[in-house]
């Protein structure tokens, strides 16, 4: 069985969202953020080196990083669900998602934590970073453009993934000028599985950013 070693306000959402929407059994270890630091606790760091939330152990063996994590779950313990089949182009599109919703969508939002962190709002480093993000949700927003899900009318993991994208950018401000992402979003926050992942697994104040009234 797998157990999901999940901390509070983190990546670690989507993973227990995916278990969920899958029907697996699965175990949870539950984290909280230091209220002050907002850092993980001792606990995970002394699971991995790296210390990261998500975290699952399969096997008897310690996997990190959600992408690399949800491509496991998928490839072992799916059964064809969540995913396109192997060898297609939408099977192509889809790991490309996956990756994206970690990799080159995530980097702007990064950006913009650090700036805030380090006293630079408003300077060059910030402003770059805000070019950055908006072209990151006008890109999803295309994408979306006709299409229910980030694959046509099928819900796939990609859909989970790349969710915390606008999330994030939620908490940094208005995202109304993408109503395509906005629309995409409230669906998949209506869905049982992620409310039910969001019951098991603690408050998850990403959600709980406002959006504008329907």
């Amino acid at each position: 069985m797998i157990k999901l070693h999940h901390l509070n306000d983190s990546r670690s959402q989507m993973i227990l969202w995916l278990l969920e929407e899958l029907g697996l059994p699965y175990e949870l270890a539950s984290y909280k953020r230091d209220p002050v630091t907002l850092m993980g606790p001792a606990e995970i760091k002394a699971l991995h080196p790296v210390g990261k939330s998500p975290m699952i152990e399969d096997d008897g063996r310690i996997i990190i990083e959600s992408g690399a994590i949800a491509e496991h779950i998928l490839r072992k313990h799916e059964d064809g669900r969540l995913a396109p089949p192997e060898g297609s182009v939408e099977a192509e599109r889809h790991l490309q998602w996956l990756y994206y919703g970690v990799s080159s969508g995530m980097n702007p939002i990064m950006l913009k934590v650090y700036a805030r962190a380090l006293g630079l709002v408003g300077t060059d480093f910030d402003r770059a970073a805000d070019a950055e993000l908006a072209q990151v949700l006008s890109y999803l927003d295309a994408e979306l453009e006709g299409r229910e899900f980030l694959l046509g009318d099928q819900f796939t993991a990609a859909d989970i993934q790349v969710s915390f994208i606008p999330e994030l950018a939620l908490t940094l401000g208005p995202i109304d000028a993408y109503p395509n992402v906005l629309r995409w979003l409230t669906a998949l926050r209506a869905r049982p599985a992620f409310l039910r992942s969001v019951a098991k697994g603690g408050r998850y104040t990403f959600a709980e950013a406002v959006m504008p009234a329907s």
